[in-house]
Formats: structure tokens, sequence, C-alpha cells
């Protein structure tokens, strides 16, 4: 049979917008089957308390399970490999952090690049460290306790969560802006590290917020500065760093990424409701109330904050020499 040549340029022409309306018909019933958000930490850690708020809200807004999968290891970079080789589907997404930013200098090797092999989302929340102190330590502000670290060099111990880590970061910025020397003392994770600030075996840490809030509440450590831009909502007479040190600020932040290769289609669905999320009321004041704000945004501006935060990190990590036992 010949077609009419009207009739046969209007089916090749349907014929050729095939591809891109199964694109688009995948992507508006995405997701048909449960989703998994790989946490590269272990239960309880700041990752996974994010990982479980956000993907409890997405599966009651998507009708679908988003379920946590723990891959801790290697400073992240465990999970984060596992989510490079998973399919670029929209069924396996990283929950990515300010860690990924500081890994792709702190390592000498990695079996993936970050900003080429995972593809940005959306990002979630920002949020500050909090300097705390033991309350043997005299210095209640800023300004007195780098006086007090000056005239004692040396004589502070500064715990950590381990080399390398945000809070270890956060702190080799401020002794690089205020020219302070503390002796840097890394523990293997945030408990072992809190329990001996808490008995004043070490003096000083730059700490999460989660955690972190009940004891200053409680008078058994002493804040003297968040190191975000801005105050926090949930300790709002604690000032910035950047109020006695200008131009110092060093948040930790979370978002969302999948494999390089996933959809555009179900990039910006995804993107578009997690946006949804975080606009809600009540899941603003959810993470505020440990510590965090709302960084919403495209996948494009959270690709380049990635690349801004990869590269202010990479400089501290190189100007302090850090490397890893």
């Amino acid at each position: 049979m010949i077609l009419p040549r009207r009739k046969f340029l209007h089916l090749a022409a349907g014929a050729a917008a095939l591809p891109g309306f199964s694109r688009i018909a995948k992507a508006q019933s995405y997701p048909t089957r449960p989703v998994r958000i790989v946490a590269p930490t272990a239960p309880g850690s700041s990752n996974d308390i994010i990982a479980r708020i956000i993907g409890q809200w997405l599966s009651e807004r998507l009708g679908r399970q988003f379920i946590i999968d723990n891959r801790p290891g290697g400073g992240n970079s465990i999970g984060t490999e596992a989510v490079v080789r998973s399919p670029a589907d929209g069924y396996t997404l990283l929950l990515c952090s300010s860690s990924n930013a500081v890994n792709a200098t702190l390592y000498d090797k990695l079996n993936y690049n970050f900003i080429r092999d995972i593809a940005p989302v959306a990002a979630l929340v920002r949020g500050p460290y909090v300097i705390v102190v033991n309350p043997s330590v005299p210095a209640k502000t800023v300004p007195e306790f780098i006086a007090y670290a000056k005239t004692n060099p040396r004589k502070l111990n500064m715990a950590s969560s381990g080399t390398g880590t945000g809070g270890h970061i956060a702190s080799e910025l401020f002794k690089m802006m205020t020219g302070v020397d503390m002796v840097h003392v890394p523990y293997r994770g945030g408990g072992p590290a809190f329990n001996d600030l808490l008995g004043g075996q070490v003096q000083v840490m730059w700490a999460g917020t989660v955690g972190t809030i009940e004891y200053i509440n409680a008078g058994r450590l002493r804040a003297l500065a968040v190191t975000g831009a801005t105050r926090m909502e949930a300790l709002p007479d604690i000032p910035t760093v950047s109020e006695s040190v200008p131009g110092y600020e060093a948040t930790t932040w979370f978002g969302i990424g999948a494999p390089k290769a996933t959809p555009d289609e179900i990039v910006e669905k995804l993107n578009k409701e997690i946006n949804a999320v975080l606009a809600d009321p009540k899941m603003k004041a959810r993470l505020e109330e440990i510590g965090y704000s709302v960084l919403a945004n495209s996948p494009s501006e959270f690709g380049k904050f990635i690349a801004d935060e990869t590269e202010k990190w990479a400089k501290v990590v190189r100007t302090a020499n850090i490397k890893l036992d």
C-alpha cells in the first residue's frame, strides 16, 4: 500500500516523537516500585536522620516506599561508589553531603569522580557546626578563646570524629584564619569524642548540631559560636564566628544525587517533589529543631554549589596538609 505523502510525513513525525513521549510517560508514572536512598553512614548519624526524614515524606507524597540503605565505611566512599555503579533509572539515590566535597581532595584515589559520576538532583538542608568547649576552659567568647589559645599554644586539645571529617576541616579553617595552634585529637566517631569532651580529656570541638544542643542547654558544654553565616533559630543567643572573624563560614549540607545518566525527566520530577516537601511548614519546623535550614534549588544550581564547595575545601585540605592515617 502506498501512503499519501501528507499521511506518511504525519506518521513519520509521530514515530520520531515516540521516544520523547515514552520518557515523559515514564517520568509521570515514576516511581512504580520502591526507591532506595543510600545513606553512606551508620544508622543514627546525621546523614541517616536526614535521609529518613526526607524518605518518609517522599513515601507519603509519591505513594511508593523510599527505603534507607545504610552503607557506612571509607568516609562515605563505599556508599557513594555503590550508587555510582547502580542502574541510572531513578530507583537508587544517594544522600550526598559536604563530606563528598571534602573527599574529592582528601582521598588520593577514589574509584569514582563525584562531580562527574553523580548527577545533582536536589539540595536538602545546610547547617552550622557549633564550637563547644568543656566548662573548664575559661573563655566565654570567640575573641577570649583566640586570646587564650594564643597564650597557651598547643595546650588545647581539639577533638573531632575523625581526620578529614567536616568538623575537623572546619576547625582547620579556623586555625588558618586566626593563627591559633591547637592539637588535633581524632576519634573513631562522634560518640567517643563527645565522651572525652564531656570528661575534660579534650577541651574543644567543632560539633554538629544534632545531639549537641541538649548538652549546651543542660550546661554540660559551653557554646562559643556557630559557624554559619547567620545565627541559628535553635540557639538565637549564640553568635556566629564571623561576628568576630570576618569571612569565616563552615557548614555541613545534605542533598540527593543519582547515577550520572539518570534521565533528566526523572531528575526534574524528583527535584520538584523534594522542593515541595521542603516548602512544607511542618518539614521546615522539624528540620530547624535539629539545627538545619532548608537549602532548596534546581539541579543545575545544586551542581554549581557542589563545585564551589569542593573548590573551597580543597584549599583547606591542601594548605593544612591534611592526610589520612
